[in-house]
């Protein structure tokens, strides 16, 4: 006889034990879900995400690079780095007027939050001026705003919360251990003292990382770990899978396996119940098979729209469709 489902339920026991203790997840109890038979894996996710979200609901959020290219670090996987020749070029900042067409678009599109993105080591106060604008006229919409600026200081996320920002994006991108084999030019704690800023100013935050980056099963779990164990963890939980662009460090990276890929997504839903764990860069190179055991698995959140920052992503007609083939349907904007 199988003993999977006596360890199954074993380790059913043990994720409900944690989350109703409320307390941190060691990256070995993480990596055990890993190691969960995968059909084990999605009903525990499926069960968490149903006791928090209806489960045939998504949050459609529309990414805007409304500063692209030039950027001075040197994240392996960004084709935004001024050091890299990707074909992307450094652009000014876009006018206010631009970005709310771009939004109204999203919004007459379906979404519900506008992302805004600039490719800055972190931003100047007098930069601030012109997003500060932008969060004001997207709001107006009737919208979620959404901002990722790089680094932050608490003076300067205390600007964006004034301004009406509802969430800043900020994300941790891989395991600590990993984090050097990426990207030298800011540290694990940089990133840990700008979600800190956000915090504190009161901005919800969204947070997550990049898989497909050629680290190990481990190395992800402790990425999930690290994610799992912010107080509190994000109220937004981007999952990216890596695409590799050409004249990028990470342009020959092994491509992922698409179940762990899933892996990942599940447990990712066990381990933050209530946060929105978001489909992100790379849905185009899943596929809609996998895309649909995401769903499945607890992701409730996609970006939305033809482009994300400088790389591709599913038509809207496409995630249209697909949706109401899986008897989907959008998150209503906020009242």
């Amino acid at each position: 006889m199988s003993s999977h489902p006596i360890a199954f339920h074993a380790a059913a026991n043990k994720v409900a034990a944690v989350a109703a203790a409320n307390e941190v997840w060691p990256v070995a109890d993480v990596a055990a879900l890993f190691a969960l038979p995968f059909n084990d894996l999605l009903w525990r996710a499926q069960q968490v995400h149903r006791e928090h979200f209806d489960a045939n609901e998504i949050e459609l959020a529309t990414l805007l690079s409304i500063k692209t290219g030039g950027c001075p670090e040197d994240c392996g996987y960004c084709p935004q780095a001024a050091r890299y020749d990707t074909g992307v070029t450094a652009q000014k900042m876009l006018p206010v007027e631009e970005v709310v067409l771009a939004a109204q678009a999203a919004k007459d599109a379906g979404a519900t939050r506008f992302c805004m993105g600039a490719a800055w080591r972190s931003p100047k106060d007098r930069d601030l001026d012109a997003v500060e604008e932008m969060v004001k006229a997207v709001k107006a919409l009737g919208m979620e705003t959404c901002a990722t600026l790089g680094m932050l200081q608490e003076a300067q996320a205390e600007r964006l919360k004034d301004a009406g920002l509802d969430f800043y994006n900020h994300n941790l991108d891989t395991a600590p251990e990993f984090y050097g084999d990426v990207i030298t030019t800011r540290d694990y704690q940089d990133r840990l003292d700008t979600l800190g800023h956000v915090r504190h100013a009161g901005l919800k935050v969204c947070c997550g990382g990049i898989v497909g980056m050629g680290e190990s099963r481990m190395q992800r779990a402790g990425l999930i770990a690290q994610l799992a164990n912010l107080n509190p963890y994000p109220e937004s939980v981007p999952v990216n899978h890596l695409v590799a662009v050409e004249g990028t460090p990470l342009a020959d990276a092994e491509a992922l396996d698409p179940l762990e890929f899933v892996r990942t997504i599940a447990v990712a839903r066990i381990t933050m119940p209530k946060a929105r764990v978001r489909l992100s860069a790379g849905r185009r190179q899943l596929g809609e098979g996998v895309q649909a055991l995401c769903y499945l698995a607890g992701a409730n959140s996609i970006f939305y729209g033809d482009k994300l920052l400088v790389t591709g992503n599913p038509e809207v007609e496409d995630d249209q469709a697909l949706l109401a083939r899986l008897g989907m349907r959008g998150k209503k904007a906020l009242s």
